[in-house]
């Protein structure tokens, strides 16, 4: 059955309390919990063997597992998503963390945004002990100048200066034959159309210009502007938007050599991963923190962990990034989700005052 509110609505209290106290005792141990557990922490007197039949059929409806045949039971990747859906009581932001958070931001008045978002990294790690994901907004602002610069035969830098004083650099491989002339050229043209233009609207107009004026620019020019300028722009598709902090906590947390395959697949898929526009899809559905378990996470699917994402907003209410921890499937939700709220809406706070 696929329906886990329907199969939650069909339970009676003692299948329920089962199975409430079988997830939480594993989130909070990492290890299977037995029927002589659960009669001691049981609210009604019931035997080791009731607790058992209880647990059987919790397995046969797909929430529970054995790892061992005369193991205790752990929750199933349905049964943690049901549990997460149904049963899951969500605290209040603790103040140590609260202060925690409020304390390594600061008043988030650095000029560089990267530099920002890198500590909200660190203090959500900090905070959960596991490893943060901080997708950071494109930088959106005006342009007022750029400029291309040769650094080598095969490389070149193209400068961005934005009408609210940031700078953005990128190094980028030129078109073979490119001279300091042709990139004169090539940084004029772009700027005869920057004023007043973000990246993603130079963009627009370079693409209809340079069609309009295909013959008039030279073709070394139209070369260095297509590769200059497209790389720059396309910066904010590489991993370079997607910050990972904390990831030395999962090793830290993990013992079985199952556990450790698990995280160096994660470690693996976060060192592969290029296109992560996905990360923003995930909270494509507006506000509010959401949780993907195991393979329920398009990103990580293959590690086994956990995703508790939530996006922020600019001062437009517009979704411009995203802030997450990933970790193993057992995860303290309860504690995670609001310190992964709170620190999205104090993200959204710090550049709503920043603009």
């Amino acid at each position: 059955m696929s329906n886990t509110s329907q199969i939650l609505d069909q339970m009676n209290e003692r299948s329920r309390e089962v199975f409430r106290r079988v997830v939480e005792g594993y989130l909070m141990s990492g290890e299977p919990i037995g029927s002589r557990t659960l009669t001691r922490a049981m609210s009604e007197k019931v035997s080791a063997a009731t607790i058992r039949n209880v647990m059987q059929d919790l397995e046969y409806l797909g929430l529970l597992d054995s790892p061992h045949i005369s193991a205790g039971r752990i929750p199933t990747q349905q049964g943690l998503r049901m549990f997460v859906d149904g049963l899951l009581e969500v605290r209040d932001l603790d103040q140590q963390d609260r202060a925690r958070i409020d304390g390594m931001l600061g008043s988030g008045s650095e000029p560089d945004i990267g530099d920002l978002m890198g500590r909200v990294g660190a203090a959500l790690s900090g905070a959960t002990q596991v490893a943060s994901l901080v997708l950071a907004p494109k930088h959106e602002a005006a342009i007022r100048h750029i400029e291309f610069v040769q650094l080598a035969a095969d490389r070149a830098l193209v400068v961005l200066v934005f009408a609210d004083g940031q700078v953005e650099n990128r190094i980028f491989t030129p078109p073979p034959g490119q001279t300091p002339s042709s990139m004169r050229e090539a940084a004029n043209f772009l700027n005869s159309l920057a004023e007043g233009r973000t990246v993603s609207e130079l963009r627009e107009s370079v693409a209809r210009e340079i069609e309009a004026r295909r013959q008039q620019i030279d073709a070394l020019a139209r070369d260095l502007v297509e590769s200059g300028f497209a790389t720059w722009a396309d910066a904010g598709k590489s991993t370079e938007r997607l910050i990972v902090r904390g990831r030395g906590n999962l090793l830290a947390e993990s013992t079985a050599a199952q556990d450790l395959d698990r995280i160096r697949s994660l470690f693996d898929d976060l060192e592969r991963k290029r296109d992560i526009a996905e990360f923003l899809e995930l909270t494509d559905e507006g506000e509010g923190v959401r949780i993907f378990i195991g393979s329920e996470n398009k990103l990580f699917s293959l590690s086994g962990s956990s995703l508790v994402v939530s996006p922020y907003m600019n001062a437009d209410r517009k979704i411009v990034g995203a802030v997450g921890v990933i970790g193993p499937t057992r995860l303290n939700y309860g504690r995670i989700v609001p310190i992964v709220d709170y620190t999205a809406q104090l993200v959204g706070r710090i550049l709503s005052d920043r603009s």
